[in-house]
């Protein structure tokens, strides 16, 4: 049996959303954040010994990492999949092809680490500190954020917005498994680059990701996909 271990707000939501739109039959097992350090519970470590999410197992098969775990679904369930989903895997030698891979490897290789620099950036000043630390720790963030996080974050929103506003997906005309590995960092990108109204390519796409009856199911088992601020 197929089982995902989901780790609430994270990025395992686009498996869930993934497996959704293929009609795969799967488990749950979800795994709550600590309430105070936000991170993942020790216990995913009895399945992979990173004990990150997202997870799946799949029988005696354990796959880690988003996009191995995207590739992997395809690769297993995708020739079964909706006639519209045809295009998952676009046919190699492709433009489609050269699209969907750039974007698997961007999401993590490139925005995912800027959008997580920012939270971690965004965070430390309001984190427990002896009052005359707190100025410094302020100062010393803001300085960061406006002249290294700040700067890559808004290059990668206009990269995205004027890519999107040639193309309804991300690889083209038709849903990739690009779609699935940028959604996650679309959501974030959006909710830590400010002025959502700048970026209204991006802002439909995400409207067009979130309107699909398969993502709308995705969150009703997995819950919210960000952290609330």
């Amino acid at each position: 049996m197929l089982t995902v271990h989901h780790l609430e707000t994270s990025r395992s939501q686009r498996i869930l959303w993934l497996l959704e739109e293929l009609a795969v039959p799967y488990d749950i097992r979800l795994y709550r954040r600590d309430p105070v350090s936000r991170l993942a519970p020790a216990a995913l470590k009895k399945i992979h010994p990173l004990g990150k999410s997202p997870l799946v197992t799949d029988d005696d098969t354990v796959v880690a990492e988003s996009g191995a775990i995207i590739e992997y679904l395809v690769e297993r369930f995708g020739a079964q999949a909706p006639i519209e989903l045809a295009q998952l895997e676009p046919a190699r030698g492709t433009s489609e092809h050269r699209q969907c891979r750039f974007w698997m490897h961007y999401a993590e290789g490139s925005l995912m680490n800027w959008l997580v620099m920012k939270l971690v950036f965004d965070t430390i000043p309001r984190q427990p500190m002896p009052f005359f630390v707190r100025p410094i720790a302020r100062a010393l963030c803001g300085k960061v954020q406006q002249e290294l996080i700040h700067p890559n974050v808004q290059t990668a929103l206009a990269f995205m917005e004027a890519h999107l506003a040639q193309h309804p997906w991300f690889a083209g005309e038709y849903l990739t498994m690009a779609d699935f590995q940028m959604s996650f960092a679309v959501e974030a990108a959006l909710a830590r680059g400010g002025n959502q109204a700048a970026w209204p390519h991006l802002v439909a796409y995400r409207q067009r990701m979130q309107a699909r009856p398969a993502y709308q199911r995705a969150l009703d088992k997995g819950g919210p996909v960000l952290m609330q601020a």
